[in-house]
């Protein structure tokens, strides 16, 4: 079996990395990535914001390094959920970010 997904997108804000009471690391990472094709109605390419979850080392270099719009290439698993409120069961699946390639980083100084 295998699960693995890769991303490839644009930092949509700086990361804030957290602290949890155990002393891991983590962050939440929104990852704007652009589609490989045009819409048919407005002839513009459409772009998908894919909310990531990092944890230790990762959460730690990726917040260190990445600011708002820099380019990065995640190698990530989903995870999944299920959930039930009010007697409805929901299925949630979520990224989970495994490894992070810088590919163009954004500094203070905006270059």
């Amino acid at each position: 079996m295998f699960n693995s997904v890769i991303l490839i997108g644009r930092t949509v804000e700086d990361l804030n990395v957290v602290t949890l009471d155990s002393g891991l690391k983590t962050c939440r990472m929104t990852l704007a990535c652009q589609r490989s094709f045009k819409n048919q109605e407005t002839g513009e390419y459409e772009t998908d914001f894919i909310p990531i979850q990092l944890w230790s080392v990762v959460a730690e270099a990726a917040g260190q390094n990445c600011k708002k719009g820099s380019t990065v290439a995640v190698k990530a698993r989903l995870i999944t959920r299920t959930i039930e409120t009010e007697g409805v069961k929901l299925r949630n699946i979520e990224v989970v970010g495994e490894r992070v390639i810088f590919i163009n980083l954004k500094t203070d100084d905006g270059v």
